[in-house]
């Protein structure tokens, strides 16, 4: 979790709901924290997506359901224009293909509103510490599902093979060249020429660039 603008590593909340009452609540909540360093509100999908790409936002709770549209899409633009920015779904839908194209769209969780609120405000510490949360009523087969799907991923990483992904992913998880060409069967000759396109694919200057930007968005493991 990158943390811009924010003091000592905190970072700032936007929450995104058409209710006042829910966003009032919640901010209440989590101006308490310690790891908040400000809570910011929007009430559309259009001013969720401005604030977002205009303002130092470390954190996003999403409803889906907003009078302009859905939120799920405007995680998807945020999550592309902003890969470093987490977005927690806070919304009443169970719909399992709602949570399955939240996630796919760039979430990095989903709890349901009627969760406990002191739950959700944990989640959202998760989430912005760079974790994966599913309320406890979302259902594993989820994550089962997603598994067997492609993942859709922000730029520049959608320009990347399968085989350059699974690479960078070694990468990101601390590998020399030498052990993932001993994970994938590749002479070391190969693996520095896949990261070099990589690299030039992704616009970094060298390996400890790439693993940083893989690890902000998420594409590790």
């Amino acid at each position: 979790m990158t943390g811009d603008g924010a003091r000592g590593g905190a970072v700032r909340v936007l929450v995104v709901d058409d209710h006042p009452v829910v966003r009032r609540g919640l901010r209440t909540m989590l101006e308490g924290e310690t790891w908040v360093d400000g809570v910011v509100e929007a009430a559309t999908c259009a001013e969720a997506v401005g604030i977002a790409l205009t303002e130092p936002v470390g954190v996003v709770a999403m409803d889906v359901a907003l009078p302009d549209g859905d939120g799920v899409e405007a995680t998807r633009r945020i999550v592309q224009a902003r890969p470093e920015t987490r977005v927690l779904m806070v919304t009443m839908s169970d719909d399992e293909d709602v949570v399955g194209r939240s996630l796919r769209a760039g979430a990095r969780g989903y709890v349901l509103k009627d969760t406990d609120p002191d739950v959700i405000v944990d989640a959202l510490r998760t989430v912005a510490g760079g974790g994966l949360v599913l309320g406890p009523r979302i259902g594993p087969q989820v994550l089962t599902s997603l598994r067997r799907q492609p993942v859709e991923l922000p730029p520049p990483f959608d320009r990347l093979t399968p085989r350059e992904r699974d690479i960078l992913r070694r990468l990101a998880a601390g590998d020399t060249n030498a052990r993932i060409a001993r994970h994938f069967g590749l002479s070391e000759k190969t693996v520095r020429n896949q990261l070099s396109a990589v690299f030039a694919k992704l616009g970094v200057a060298d390996r400890v660039q790439a693993a940083l930007l893989a690890r902000d968005a998420g594409l590790t493991g």
